[in-house]
């Protein structure tokens, strides 16, 4: 009988849990949590557009100077720097896909006889007709530019060296064809280029020397030939 009231009594010393005890308690919202956003003012809204148009038209005269800066004034084609990253591009992209192209440098053989005699606006009518001729022998999708004074660079695409170097004399025979009339003398300018075939293997300085080397050979040649 001692044992049964000595358990009894332990059973009723033990205080039964609450059942705020088994809860669990969620945490509290940090205050402003999950508010909604401050309501913005029509005059803020006006002052985001009047920026991103100011900032949209900031962009387009960035362009505009970047495409200015690789553009030859007088011609509207590449200049050296704008020619030299097309260049580069090429060459990468021959690289990777296994692509083929050409190197075409090209020189004016008689522009500073035509500045000296009759003047750098006659000069520069010789310049635009001839890179008239240059495109019309190419394809969009390739490349003429302006190394600087009297040279030219073409980037020709998917072309053996066969075939460069007969677009190269079918260039120098369009812009022989070229005739001009200045203080009522006829003069012709004539033209020497040189070809350079892209691979794997090229480089952009590299490539534009052994063109221009190659198109040093070919004015020597055609002195001979007159």
């Amino acid at each position: 009988m001692k044992k049964k009231t000595r358990s009894t009594a332990s059973r009723a010393r033990k205080r039964p849990k609450s059942a705020a005890s088994g809860r669990k308690i969620a945490p509290r919202r940090a205050s402003g949590q999950g508010s909604r956003p401050p309501a913005v003012s029509n005059g803020t809204k006006a002052t985001i557009r009047r920026l991103k148009a100011e900032l949209a038209q900031t962009q387009a005269q960035i362009e505009q100077l970047q495409a200015s800066a690789d553009t030859d004034f007088l011609l509207g084609i590449p200049n050296r720097r704008g020619f030299e990253r097309e260049l580069n591009r090429a060459i990468a992209y021959i690289k990777r896909y296994r692509a083929s192209g050409a190197l075409v440098v090209l020189d004016v053989d008689r522009l500073k006889p035509i500045n000296d005699a009759f003047g750098h606006a006659a000069g520069d009518q010789v310049l635009k007709a001839i890179v008239a001729a240059l495109l019309a022998q190419v394809r969009a999708s390739d490349v003429v530019g302006r190394l600087g004074g009297d040279e030219f660079a073409l980037l020709l695409w998917n072309l053996s060296e066969t075939d460069a170097k007969a677009k190269a004399a079918a260039l120098e025979e369009a812009i022989d064809r070229l005739t001009f009339v200045f203080d009522g003398r006829t003069i012709t300018a004539g033209a020497s280029a040189g070809v350079s075939v892209l691979d794997t293997h090229s480089e952009v300085s590299r490539a534009l020397e052994a063109a221009d080397s190659a198109m040093y050979v070919r004015k020597a040649l055609r002195r001979h030939e007159r």
